[in-house]
């Protein structure tokens, strides 16, 4: 895994400043500390920080074709280079290296823009044709690897692994987008292509972006999408043989490795499945990483030692304390613009085990999106029952009377707690599942914003992102479309930008096999129950892993990477929480309502109801505010 970062000209052929480009590239030595390389050229800069996973003695970048004429800087992994090389030496391409990058450069010469059709893996990297003068950018089908770009007053063309690179520049607009901000209130992350600035965008997953001198506002192009077909008349028992021999291949091509590598064991069902598919792989004992907390609440070590013991791994697991507050500010320091999944800590503590013994790991990432594995299907399942028996025009009047009637009940036990689905029987079905995952649904979010960013805003729900996506899924199955939905937003905005950063704080690279877009296609063409079947979710997942893993893991309640938020914040945390949310910071910035803020905290600290996802997103907001402010400052 690497960083990779650059600037084009698209006015002339200006020199590029080595210093700058430099500090850009600098500015993402975690992600590769093993080696460094810029390329210049008039007009051109490229930079890359390498960890060396594959080809470790010649895979250096930048990497050039034979007569430098094309060179290319590139993060990922290519898994189905070997089988291209054959096709692309056929083709007349002589190739002075054994690793995937040199892959990337030959198969622009023969494909132009299409190359990226051919590639199976997780990517982002940009190539600079000179007789062509064109700068091209792609990213990976799933979304794995970030890249983020901006295009500067001055006509220059900057972009980076991550934001920070492109802050390094040194004159980045810091102006933020209310829009984003809408966004992160609403979901906990800022959704493709929007980031915290204007003006700076991240390039969404399976898309690519031609840049040539001359052309001020390059349009992105999507090269794929995943169509959940539902056609695929397969019976059970195949499709549970299918499954395996699928899952077999997609780990086999992500343990292709010259540095030692293992996985994460997390207990559940997806990394136990990917632990157990290695053990028939490998020859050599797996690695195993797990971390164990001392709250039995949020602690799954028992079922993965289970798996451990089972498969004979190499196991290693640290039992950490979750009251390890410092790396709050390490958090908000790692992801460069407000970010609110609170998983992010225990992953980052995994990454930290999991890097003393291997450089590569792989996980159980993109299960539940493909296999319906969240309780949130389920729910929506049954609201869709509902809401196809009756008109929206009788439901929006009866249903909504009744969730503004009925009282907030978390504390009351979850069939009581019907407020939440009242008011999504409500609504049409996309803008149901936006309601029911938001961290702070429409209400909070219209109290919580000042009168000035409503003004900013214009009107602007956050929503429109999970429109904008529902109109192309092309499917009125509704688990589907709710798998499409996440696919194209949570996955991710929230779990790929969780895991990535996390990961490349320490230089580990992670690997997912139920990320495979190959896998995710075959996936995409089941029917619907084959995925979620009697209230039971990723039903084919555990009908085919039944031989292999223990019958009370794969049947238990998920639990997640969780962590004890409400009681943080009514205890240690307490001050910590009164001052960041209710100082200067935040009111300053003039986006909120200060009587709403005390009333969130004082609400949460008196126990009068559980504000706690609420106010982790605010405190990961104000921490953003410091370290931007730092940021600018020191650019």
């Amino acid at each position: 895994m690497c960083g990779i970062t650059g600037i084009l000209d698209i006015y002339g052929k200006r020199l590029i400043d080595r210093n700058i480009l430099d500090r850009m590239n600098e500015s993402q030595h975690h992600r590769g500390p093993d080696e460094g390389g810029l390329y210049l050229e008039p007009g051109v800069g490229l930079g890359h920080r390498r960890l060396s996973i594959i080809d470790l003695s010649t895979g250096q970048q930048p990497l050039y074709n034979e007569d430098r004429s094309v060179v290319v800087v590139f993060n990922g992994e290519i898994y189905n280079y070997r089988k291209l090389l054959p096709e692309l030496r056929g083709l007349g391409h002589v190739f002075r290296t054994k690793s995937d990058t040199e892959v990337i450069v030959h198969a622009w010469e023969s494909w132009g823009e299409k190359c990226v059709d051919r590639f199976r893996g997780m990517f982002a990297f940009a190539l600079w044709d000179a007789n062509k003068e064109t700068l091209f950018l792609a990213r990976d089908r799933l979304g794995v690897k970030p890249l983020f770009y901006a295009v500067q007053p001055d006509g220059m063309f900057i972009f980076g692994s991550e934001l920070k690179s492109l802050i390094a520049y040194g004159s980045l607009r810091d102006e933020l987008d209310p829009f984003a901000i809408e966004e992160y209130f609403a979901l906990g992350y800022i959704p493709e292509p929007r980031t915290i600035y204007a003006g700076t965008r991240k390039l969404s997953p399976a898309t690519t972006l031609t840049v040539k001198r001359g052309v001020l506002v390059p349009e992105p192009r999507q090269y794929w999408d995943v169509r959940f077909t539902l056609d695929n008349q397969i019976s059970d028992a195949d499709a549970e043989a299918e499954f395996i021999e699928r899952l077999r291949e997609s780990v086999r091509l992500r343990m292709i490795s010259d540095v030692p590598f293992g996985a994460f064991l997390s207990g559940g069902v997806d990394s136990s499945a990917v632990v157990a598919t290695m053990t028939q792989i490998s020859n050599e004992p797996v690695n195993t990483c797990s971390i164990a907390f001392s709250d039995p609440e949020y602690d799954e070590s028992d079922y993965a030692r289970q798996v451990a013991e089972r498969y004979q791994t190499l196991h290693f697991f640290e039992r950490v304390e979750s009251e390890d507050f410092d790396l709050i500010d390490e958090l908000v320091r790692l992801y460069d613009e407000p970010y609110a999944d609170s998983s992010a800590l225990p992953t980052y503590l995994l990454c930290q085990l999991a890097r003393k013994y291997v450089t590569v790991a792989l996980s159980g990432d993109g299960a539940d999106e493909s296999f319906g594995g969240y309780r949130r299907y389920r729910m929506h399942i049954g609201e869709e029952r509902v809401r196809s028996a009756l008109p929206l025009s009788l439901r929006r009047p009866m249903f909504g009377l009744l969730g503004r009637m009925y009282p907030k009940a978390d504390w009351a036990p979850r069939i009581f707690r019907a407020k939440t689905t009242f008011q999504a029987l409500a609504l049409g079905s996309v803008e149901a599942y936006f309601h029911s995952v938001s961290i702070m649904r429409d209400e909070m979010r219209s109290r919580l914003f000042s009168s000035s960013l409503k003004a900013k805003l214009g009107g602007y729900n956050a929503v429109e992102v999970f429109q904008r996506h529902g109109a192309r899924a092309d499917t009125d199955d509704p688990l589907a479309l709710v798998q499409y939905l996440d696919l194209h937003t949570y996955l991710v905005g929230d779990i790929n930008t969780k895991v990535d950063r996390a990961s490349m704080a320490h230089s580990l690279e992670v690997r997912g096999p139920f990320m495979d877009h190959s896998l995710v296609e075959w996936i995409a063409s089941l029917p619907s129950h084959l995925k979620v079947r009697k209230g039971e979710s990723k039903f084919l997942l555990k009908k085919s892993m039944k031989q292999y893993l223990p019958y009370d893991l794969m049947y238990r309640p998920k639990m997640g990477f969780s962590m004890p938020l409400a009681i943080w914040f009514r205890g240690p945390l307490r001050d910590r929480v009164r001052k960041a949310l209710l100082g200067d910071q935040m009111l300053e910035t003039g986006f909120f309502n200060a009587d709403y803020l005390h009333k969130l905290v004082d609400h949460h600290q008196t126990g009068i109801r559980d504000y706690s996802a609420p106010i982790w997103t605010l405190l990961m907001f104000e921490g953003f505010l410091r370290k931007r402010k730092n940021c600018f400052l020191c650019a």
